[in-house]
Formats: C-alpha cells, structure tokens, sequence
C-alpha cells in the first residue's frame, strides 16, 4: 500500500513540475522581459548586425523605392545599385541608431496589441532607415535620390490573428508574474526536505530523482512549446519578412532557450545524483 502511494505521489510531482517548470518560466518571461521596455531593446538591438535582419531591411527598402522610380533600362541597375548602398548603410551607427528608435516604437506596439481587443498587428517601421538611405545617397550626388519616397515600410514580427490568439494567454501569463517560477523553486527544495525527515535517506534521494525528472520533463515542454510558437507565429508572416521575424523571435526567446538547457542540465543532475545515491545508501543499509 505505501510503496503505491509514493509511486502514486511521485507521478503527481512528475507532472506537476512538468507543467509548472514552461508555465513559470513563460510568466516571468512575459512579466520580466517583455513587458519591459530596456530589456527588450537589450535583447533585439544587436540584431541590427544580424545577416537575416539587414537582408530583410535592404530588400524591403529597395522594393519601397523603386516602386516610385522609373529609369528605364537602366532600372535593373539602378536597383542594384540601392539595394547594395542600403545593405551598406545596415552596417553603419545611423543604422543603428535607426534601428534602436523603430524597435522602442514597435514595443509600443507590441505592449498596445497584446493588452489591446485586438486587429493590431506588430510591426517594426522602416521609415527612418529609408530616410537615412535616401539621404546618403542625397549626398553622394545620385540622380534618382530625390524621388525616393519616405512611406511607411515594415517588418511584420506578429500578425493581428497571431496577435489575437496569443492575448489571453498573455493576459494570463502576465497576471501570474513571477509566482509560478518562485512556487517550483518552493516545490523543489520543500518535497525532498519532507522526504528525508519523514522517510529517511532513501526516500529523500528518490524524491530528489523524481524532482529531477520532473525538470526534465519540463524542460522538454518547454523547449516544444518554443518551436511550436515560433512555428506559428512566422505561418503568418509574409514570407519577405520571414527572416527578420524570425530573427527578432528568436533574439526575444533567446533567455527561454537558455532557461531550457539549464534546466535540463539541473533536472539531469538530481536524477543521477538522486539515483546512484539511492543505491548506495541501499547499500549501506
């Protein structure tokens, strides 16, 4: 009877970690970093040097432009020859700072959207680059330069049916804040301490394996919820953005992505450590 009772009580825990280890992780992902404006930036700013991202910004640039340009035959050439000074002018601290100023107003964006009733894509605005663009080659003496219009050009990271479908989880996650992450801290240190004074040695170490696998566990969720979010979310991104979108996702996981494998390599450790000391404190005894 009491050997199926722990067995019993040991897959409760197994689950129980399971779920809470990604849903603890999601809320003070929600509440620690993206809802927070500096930590945000911190983490999609240095995709101004991302290949995906400069890609994805010339193209868009030099498609916006030439759309309201007519040279001719000399229109293949001179489309090149933007789309190669706006790649160029990716790699510049204009860039930079232009990249820096549309991700603040996107976070604006994406904060309204999630919090919002809905219809609201997120989108990072391209005008400034493209005035930067078309400035540099202002500069330079280019004939076409001053024909470039600057219009409203973007990236879309979250489509407005994303957007929708995401919004009560994010409300949900969002009301949680840190508790869930701080109640399976709780958890791991409060069932194998209540095992070894109640149960002794050997119960203690089978707790702390069967903690360990329940990490596991959860780390495994959580590394497939990320795939399927991120799976879902670029569905329904216009495939010209799809690169810097899926840069920016990534850029903005890239703290759950770590969560994953520190976890996972925790979880490992109390399994074996839990395990082999089982089996010798069995040995012992």
């Amino acid at each position: 009877m009491r050997t199926s009772l722990s067995a019993a009580l040991s897959a409760v825990l197994l689950v129980l970690l399971a779920v809470l280890v990604p849903f603890g992780a999601l809320s003070a992902w929600v509440d620690l970093e993206l809802d927070d404006t500096d930590r945000y930036l911190a983490a999609v700013s240095p995709l101004a040097s991302d290949t995906e991202v400069r890609e994805t910004v010339a193209g868009l640039v030099t498609d916006e432009a030439m759309k309201h340009i007519d040279l001719g035959p000399l229109q293949d050439t001179a489309e090149r020859f933007l789309h190669d000074t706006a790649l160029s002018f990716t790699t510049t601290e204009a860039f930079q700072r232009a990249w820096d100023s549309a991700n603040r107003a996107a976070h604006e964006a994406v904060t309204a959207s999630l919090h919002g009733n809905g219809g609201q894509a997120v989108t990072i605005e391209l005008a400034p680059v493209i005035e930067e663009v078309k400035q540099q080659l202002v500069d330079d003496g280019v004939p076409f330069a001053g024909q470039i219009p600057v219009t409203e050009t973007s990236i879309t990271v979250l489509s407005a049916d994303r957007a929708d479908e995401v919004r009560s989880s994010f409300h949900w996650l969002r009301s949680c804040s840190v508790w869930p992450a701080v109640g399976t801290a709780v958890l791991l240190v409060l069932v194998p301490g209540l095992a070894f004074v109640r149960g002794g040695p050997r119960a203690g170490l089978t707790a702390v394996a069967v903690t360990g696998g329940g990490l596991v566990l959860g780390a495994v969720l959580l590394r497939l919820v990320l795939a399927v979010g991120r799976s879902r979310v670029l569905d329904q991104v216009p495939g010209s953005d799809r690169g810097g979108a899926a840069a920016v996702y990534d850029a903005l996981t890239a703290s759950l992505r770590t969560t994953v494998w520190i976890v996972l390599l925790a979880g490992a450790v109390l399994v074996v450590g839990g395990a082999v000391g089982r089996v010798l404190a069995g040995r012992r005894g």
